[in-house]
């Protein structure tokens, strides 16, 4: 990783091992898209990049995106943060287009993932989760699923590195 993680944060889960992690509470700036969820990091990445460089925030790891899937494409949307380093940061100016957003801690299962950022990976991983929260019924999913990107576009695409992950309690 290039770039530090926000404070308190975890270790990421390694390469295709699932595990129970705990996230403290963050803040982060968040650039909503509606409509086909693959493209959502894509259109997010200059209003985020803006945002953080007209108000002098660092850059952290990871790159957030959560996935709400509607019936169909219309009403699918996605929440791309880029996460402060601490959740006291308290930006200059908020353009329109972003919104600050406060995210309490929580707990999620997690799958570590190598290679390039596809919606496939993201599905086949996913499945994975959910195949395991079928075994594990102590737990329930209690948000929904996210990705957690670590690497800049720059890095070769074999080598970049990610992480799915369901919000869960105990039941």
């Amino acid at each position: 990783m290039a770039t530090a993680l926000p404070q308190n944060f975890p270790e990421p889960t390694s390469v295709g091992e699932i595990e129970i992690k705990s996230y403290p509470r963050y803040r982060a700036v968040t650039y909503t898209h509606t409509g086909e969820l693959s493209g959502a990091t894509r259109q997010a990445f200059d209003p985020l990049f803006q945002h953080i460089s007209q108000n002098q925030i660092a850059m952290t790891t990871p790159v957030e995106a959560r996935y709400h899937e509607g019936d169909n494409r219309y009403n699918s949307y996605s929440e791309v943060s880029f996460l402060y380093s601490s959740p006291e940061i308290v930006p200059v100016q908020v353009q329109s287009n972003v919104e600050i957003t406060d995210t309490a801690a929580m707990t999620v299962v997690s799958i570590g993932i190598q290679g390039s950022y596809t919606w496939e990976s993201y599905q086949q991983n996913l499945y994975k989760l959910q195949h395991w929260l079928q075994q594990h019924t102590e737990y329930k999913i209690v948000g929904s699923p996210r990705r957690l990107f670590y690497n800049s576009p720059m890095t070769p695409e074999a080598l970049k590195y990610s992480e799915v992950q369901i919000p869960i309690e105990k039941c």
